[in-house]
């Protein structure tokens, strides 16, 4: 494997874990700390993750900054990215994935792994995360065409206000 691969690889990697430690992590700080107000909590996840988003855009988007599958499959399919480079990306973001998320529990002294007390399902649940899906690559692909410097920025706006409007 080609070194330039390897490091677009540990990019994703690295960053899929530092925003799923943030996601994972200030919903458990959220919750602990909002004494049972749900909006405050969510606020608090809101912003972390979209200021997590920001810098790890920023930091590593020379390298590669995805850190979501349908991200990845709409660069291949625009021909940005190789097909063959497709299956090692979301290696990559399944293993950051996983290691940010254990990272997070352990932090917060829970255990490493552990299945959610949250019921997540349904079809406006499966509606919702489509409708923030479809905005999140509009406004990166939009952006990096029209305005590629504020890409950072667009998608941590973005992210944070699709979790108040999903």
């Amino acid at each position: 494997m080609k070194t330039e691969l390897r490091q677009r690889l540990a990019a994703e990697c690295i960053g899929t874990a530092f925003l799923l430690a943030t996601v994972v992590g200030s919903g458990i700080m959220g919750e602990r700390l909002a004494g049972g107000n749900v909006g405050l909590a969510l606020l608090a996840n809101s912003v972390a993750t979209g200021a997590i988003l920001w810098a790890l855009i920023l930091t590593l988007e020379p390298l590669s900054a995805h850190f979501n599958p349908v991200v990845t499959l709409c660069e291949a399919a625009s021909r940005r990215l190789p097909w063959a480079h497709v299956p090692p990306y979301l290696l990559a973001q399944l293993a950051g994935a996983f290691l940010g998320v254990g990272t997070a529990n352990l932090m917060f002294g829970l255990p490493c792994f552990s299945a959610s007390h949250h019921v997540r399902s349904g079809l406006s649940q499966c509606f919702s995360e489509g409708v923030a899906t479809f905005g999140l690559v509009l406004i990166i692909f939009t952006c990096a065409r029209l305005r590629p410097k504020a890409v950072p920025t667009a998608v941590a706006a973005y992210i944070t206000a699709a979790y108040w409007f999903t």
